[in-house]
């Protein structure tokens, strides 16, 4: 709904990656093979799916304490703000992450890169925003990992973040990245978003008001849904 409503015919808006990124190839067998059919703009005022509270457990915010022991790797606090094109907070909006472990390994059955699994660690958290559009989780700092896209492909070590927004025209899926990986320069997936601005809205920030004195590190990720400065959604 969003890519339909936002994006040209050819499928770029200056923002978000095209649908076909011949660098990241497996988009040859993803993008669209007919133009988007533009659906009319009354679509964009219709209102996201409704999901209940009670669905959302305590822990879930929290992938540190969601099994018996804790998760090996570097523990890490995430936090923003969710706003509208307009600047203004989204209260109440559901935010999924999911994400590998530290030795860079995803929880799910297609994931054979030969890293070790962490029994207390299966990668996925939600939570809502408050009034002021304000989200937090902690969780551990994913590793980077091998994708085979090209000879030698590493993957930036990233958490992936599907956030539901006020209205579907709204909803976002994006990628967060850490500050100063080597591995920028050569992921086709970061690079096929060709605004440099737009990349660097997809870096979070170290943040020493979040982090926690002999606990944990703190990392900002502010996510603007729309509009000129809008945080670039998931090429995959």
């Amino acid at each position: 709904m969003r890519d339909a409503i936002r994006r040209a015919p050819d499928g770029t808006d200056g923002i978000d990656p095209p649908y076909d990124s011949p660098a990241y190839r497996s988009t040859a067998l993803r993008a669209p093979k007919q133009p988007l059919v533009i659906l009319p703009e009354r679509f964009a005022d219709v209102a996201s799916p409704v999901y209940g509270h009670g669905a959302i457990a305590e822990t879930d915010f929290d992938l540190t304490r969601q099994h018996d022991g804790e998760p090996l790797g570097e523990r890490i606090v995430v936090t923003g703000r969710v706003v509208g094109s307009d600047g203004r907070p989204v209260p109440n909006t559901l935010i999924e992450i999911w994400q590998a472990n530290a030795a860079g390994r995803y929880r799910h059955a297609d994931d054979q890169h030969p890293a070790p699994l962490d029994p207390n660690f299966t990668g996925a958290g939600r939570c809502l925003t408050d009034a002021e559009g304000t989200y937090r989780f902690v969780s551990i700092k994913p590793g980077a990992y091998p994708w085979r896209n090209h000879d030698n492909a590493w993957r930036p070590a990233h958490i992936h973040l599907s956030i539901f927004g006020r209205l579907l025209s709204e909803r976002l899926v994006t990628q967060m990245y850490f500050p100063g990986d080597p591995l920028f320069d050569a992921d086709p997936i970061f690079q096929s978003v060709g605004d440099p601005a737009a990349r660097q809205r997809m870096i979070s920030s170290f943040d020493w008001d979040t982090t926690t004195p002999e606990w944990a590190l703190g990392y900002r990720f502010d996510i603007v849904l729309g509009g000129r400065h809008a945080t670039p959604e998931d090429p995959d």
